[in-house]
């Protein structure tokens, strides 16, 4: 089977080490960057992957150009949310009704985005692993979590047994990876937690564990999830366990991490927050429901990013 991971970033590295680990000896994976120079770079110098102490060296193939790629059987779109309606235009040479095309996006604005896709069939991933990109094709995996996958509609038998595959690499390289009929609670699930603890550290430059020690921080963390929920209520979204007590048990077991978008706000790139607070902004408007904690932190992300020099 053929793999191929679009977009080199934190996440895309760390499950390029996955999957190159998981692989059987008939499989195989190649890395699409549209950055010729890094992915000459990955060819070249393989991926760093760091757990702990231990840095394992995990070669790579990487190209620039689409068209040089023959048949592949399943894409892992790894790129930031913004980015993936001008990935999936600069994909669309190699998607194909034989391709499983899996969506690994923080927040939930890629769930509508059926113009895009052609004829290739789509499923969804969401991960609570823990990436931090130390340099080019050098990346640390922080902290283990779950990782869950699944189609938002019943899919035919060839995508089921692309995703049950996949599933197996995921597994073998690894990764707690389960096959859910539940997508879109998942995502949901992850949005709640995402919503209360990714903007609130990048505005603080804290660490995820900090937001439950910082005084009144705790309060702004509940309102903003709570207002996620609202939400999810009225579009009748499952809601999984407890989006409050989920939310800070994610905080105690990365205390210690950085979360995504304060790694973005650091290195002076934009952040996912359109696709997470933003969104939950837009949909409260679209729901008459009032978003007031998630609108406080979209606005001060958006002036962060328009403070970067």
């Amino acid at each position: 089977m053929h793999f191929l991971l679009v977009g080199p970033g934190a996440l895309g590295c760390l499950l390029a080490s996955i999957v190159s680990k998981g692989m059987s000896d008939s499989d195989r994976l190649t890395v699409l960057d549209y950055n010729a120079d890094r992915a000459k770079h990955l060819s070249k110098e393989g991926i760093g992957y760091h757990l702990e102490k231990q840095l394992v060296a995990v070669p790579i193939t990487a190209v620039s150009d689409p068209q040089v790629l023959d048949s592949v059987d399943v894409v892992l779109l790894c790129v930031k949310s913004y980015d993936v309606i001008n990935s999936l235009e600069y994909c669309k040479a190699i998607l194909s009704k034989n391709t499983l095309l899996i969506f690994m996006q923080n927040g939930i604005s890629h769930l509508d985005l059926q113009d895009h896709l052609h004829d290739v069939t789509v499923a969804f991933g969401t991960t609570t692993e823990g990436a931090t990109l130390l340099g080019t094709g050098q990346v640390r995996h922080a902290g283990s979590g779950v990782t869950y996958l699944g189609f938002l509609e019943p899919p035919g038998k060839q995508g089921a047994t692309l995703l049950q595959q996949t599933h197996d690499v995921l597994s073998a390289g690894g990764l707690q990876a389960h096959l859910t009929d539940n997508i879109l609670a998942r995502l949901w699930a992850k949005l709640f937690v995402n919503a209360g603890i990714n903007a609130l550290t990048a505005i603080l430059g804290c660490k995820n564990g900090d937001l439950l020690t910082l005084p009144g921080i705790d309060r702004r963390m509940e309102a903003a999830v709570d207002e996620a929920i609202q939400i999810a209520k009225e579009k009748n979204i499952p809601i999984m366990d407890e989006p409050h007590q989920t939310t800070r048990i994610v905080c105690r077991k990365t205390a210690k991490n950085v979360s995504s978008m304060l790694q973005d706000v650091r290195n002076k790139r934009r952040t996912e927050i359109d696709a997470i607070n933003g969104a939950v902004v837009t949909l409260g408007k679209e729901s008459g429901i009032d978003t007031p904690e998630n609108s406080r932190l979209y606005n001060q992300i958006k002036e962060l990013e328009a403070s970067y020099v």
